[in-house]
């Protein structure tokens, strides 16, 4: 990381620091005061998006559901495939709170960021005490993409949208099996509700 100067904010991201089990301890040995701010989606959606995403890059992988499940007829879901694992976001936070107290998150929805990006920055500047000056003004909603837009300053460049690897239409997954992952996370997502103390409205 590099020196921060006095009234300077470094930033980092990489979202797999908060699924990798060494990560919050080297954070907290390089500074207990480091904020961490964690944008969380439905899992189910989540494991739907990662395969969408591997999908497009390797078209021979096999279907969702042969990669979600251990054994299909009994619904027991495979929880080494890190698409379905990732979203089991106790688990991780679990490993977190061992080294940072939970003053030290935000949990930004990102469902909440699309339907509504200026509120969920806004919590993201209160937490970083900075004064709100990213506002609603500043989005656009794309209705192609269907993600909201930054608009760039007068005078400036083009909106900045995000990139083409995002908005992209998810394969059709059978009903049963989004049913059964949507099961299968239920008592994640209340415990991470019950630790987070906020209701993400996934169930």
């Amino acid at each position: 990381m590099p020196r921060t100067l006095e009234g300077q904010i470094t930033m980092e991201k990489t979202p797999s620091y908060f699924v990798t089990k060494e990560a919050p301890r080297r954070i907290h040995s390089m500074s207990r005061d480091t904020k961490l701010i964690v944008v969380v989606r439905n899992p189910v959606t989540r494991a739907i998006s990662d395969y969408t995403q591997t999908l497009s890059k390797n078209p021979s992988i096999p279907s969702f559901q042969a990669l979600a499940f251990k054994n299909l007829s009994t619904g027991l879901i495979d929880t080494s495939w890190s698409a379905v694992r990732i979203g089991i976001y106790a688990k991780h936070l679990d490993n977190w709170l061992q080294y940072f107290p939970l003053s030290k998150f935000l949990f930004v929805s990102g469902e909440r960021l699309v339907s509504d990006p200026a509120g969920e920055m806004g919590r993201v500047q209160d937490f970083l005490g900075l004064q709100r000056v990213v506002t609603d003004k500043h989005f656009y909603f794309n209705e192609t993409k269907g993600f909201p837009c930054l608009k760039k300053p007068e005078g400036g460049s083009k909106p900045r949208c995000l990139g083409k690897s995002k908005g992209r239409p998810h394969p059709k997954i059978d009903g049963q099996v989004v049913q059964r992952l949507r099961e299968f996370y239920r008592p994640f997502n209340m415990k991470f509700y019950q630790m987070t103390g906020q209701d993400f409205g996934w169930d």
